[in-house]
């Protein structure tokens, strides 16, 4: 894989040269973005995934929600097997399946109980949302570089762990690095979250120093709240896994912070499956999962709550294999500077 990267190297710069030429436009006001009726405010990243942008935005859904605002959330659908505008919840009731919605925005609509939608055109979608639900105050999930809509408030929110690795392949651009933009596109953002994770905080990077000084700056974290079970949605304490011998399942963007977020809670996580992020399962990988669990003598799977929302379809096929996922919430350090941050923007 690092071979491939170091191949395409050359690549690079045709990349870093169409999105500099991109934003140009934008910011010259030839491509224009268009204002929609509602308030919008975006939730995104510059890296390929991993930096918590779906637990920022089921955490700022609810804060919305929990002041009375009728708040809906809109996400391209990554990874779904649909097309165009599809409405994914009503906010009372799931309306379709995970493999037509995508994992997260799945994951968010059954979390938080919100209108929810997903659009390859987020302008197309917006209207279609704003229209059908009344939605006064629409999320954008995952849409930092998505500016043919016009927001309100641009959240950026960067991994810590990433943003202090000096390694080679991670700090590049595609297709060789992680990376979506440079870091002068942190300009644009209104406020910037480092997301801790499970890890202790860290001296700022020269990046965000040079480019996010004179941004508005929070801290968020995670906090492991319990185990549930994939398919009963019965919740277990932490102290009910200690020791327990599991077979652990990934299919996100980096499960370095699952996994160690498993071992603080005291699980046996030698035997682990790591899939691709995204990764859509199939009868295939059930059979694997079956085979490694038997295998390993292992009292049950543990696999993340984005994981389990796909994984719980094939309850019949686990048979007496029981799945759980762990349940993780993001904090913000200053939770009440954050909220009349977002407040002063959106009232």
């Amino acid at each position: 894989m690092k071979l491939l990267r170091f191949i395409l190297y050359p690549l690079v710069p045709i990349y870093a040269f169409i999105i500099s030429i991109r934003n140009w436009l934008f910011e010259k006001g030839i491509f224009k973005s268009v204002t929609v009726n509602a308030k919008v405010i975006s939730v995104g990243n510059i890296t390929m995934g991993g930096s918590g942008k779906t637990p920022l935005v089921i955490y700022l859904t609810i804060l919305l929600k929990n002041e009375k605002i009728n708040v809906g959330v809109l996400s391209r659908g990554y990874g779904r097997k649909s097309k165009g505008y599809l409405l994914v919840s009503d906010g009372k009731k799931m309306l379709v399946d995970v493999n037509q919605s995508g994992d997260e925005i799945f994951q968010t609509a059954s979390e938080c109980k919100v209108p929810a939608a997903v659009c390859e055109n987020r302008v197309e979608g917006a209207k279609h949302l704003i229209d059908d639900l009344q939605v006064n105050t629409l999320v954008l999930d995952d849409a930092f570089q998505h500016r043919w809509i016009k927001r309100d408030i641009d959240l950026l929110i960067c991994e810590q762990q990433f943003l202090n690795d000096p390694s080679f392949f991670s700090q590049k651009l595609l297709p060789t690095g992680n990376m979506r933009e440079n870091y002068r596109s942190v300009n644009r953002a209104d406020a910037i979250i480092i997301n801790k994770k499970f890890s202790d905080t860290l001296p700022l990077s020269e990046a965000i120093i040079k480019y996010g000084k004179d941004k508005n700056l929070f801290y968020s974290y995670y906090e492991v709240i319990g185990f549930v079970d994939a398919v009963k949605g019965t919740e277990y304490r932490l102290k009910d896994f200690e020791g327990q011998k599991s077979l652990i399942v990934s299919g996100i963007a980096n499960p370095y912070s699952f996994i160690n977020a498993l071992k603080k809670t005291k699980v046996d996580t030698s035997n682990q499956i790591i899939f691709p992020d995204h990764k859509n399962y199939t009868l295939k990988e059930i059979q694997k999962i079956r085979s490694e669990f038997y295998k390993t003598n292992s009292h049950s799977v543990i696999t993340t709550q984005k994981d389990s929302v796909k994984l719980s379809k094939y309850s019949d096929a686990f048979d007496d294999v029981e799945i759980f996922y762990l349940k993780i919430k993001l904090k913000l350090e200053d939770e009440s500077g954050f909220k009349n941050f977002i407040f002063s923007k959106i009232n």
